[in-house]
C-alpha cells in the first residue's frame, strides 16, 4: 500500500472520485473532510502521510489549513488542489508550506506521487 491520504474538499462527489482514483493507484485513503476545521481535526486524529487539500473551503481556507498543519509535530505533506489552475494562486503558493499544487482536472496517483518524491 502506498502513502496514506486524507482528502479535503467541500464537494462530496469530488471526494468520492478522488478516493476511487487514488485507491485504484495504490494510495490508502484514511478519510475525507469537507471543511477546513474538519480537515484539521481529521489530520490530527488520522495522522495521514498526505493531505490532499482544496484551496477554497467553507470556513478556514486551504492555505490557512496548510499553515496550521505545517506546525504540527508529525506534519503531513500537504498538496493543494483547485478547479482553477496554478497561475491563479502563484503568489500564495510561493509563501505556502504546501508540497505542491495539482489542478483537479490533472489529479492522478502518478502526479501526486511525483510531488511526494
Amino acid at each position: 500500500m502506498g502513502p496514506s491520504v486524507l482528502i479535503v474538499d467541500d464537494h462530496a462527489a469530488f471526494r468520492a472520485g478522488a478516493r476511487a482514483l487514488l485507491e485504484a493507484e495504490g494510495f490508502e485513503v484514511l478519510g475525507e473532510a469537507g471543511t477546513g476545521e474538519a480537515a484539521l481535526e481529521a489530520a490530527r486524529r488520522l495522522e495521514p502521510d498526505v493531505v490532499l487539500l482544496d484551496v477554497q473551503l467553507p470556513g478556514i481556507d486551504g492555505f490557512a489549513v496548510a499553515r496550521e498543519l505545517a506546525g504540527e509535530p508529525a506534519a503531513p505533506a500537504v498538496v493543494l488542489i483547485s478547479t482553477r489552475g496554478e497561475q491563479a494562486y502563484r503568489r500564495r503558493l510561493a509563501g505556502s508550506p504546501a508540497r505542491g499544487f495539482i489542478a483537479k482536472a490533472d489529479l492522478s496517483g502518478a502526479c501526486l506521487a511525483s510531488l511526494l518524491a
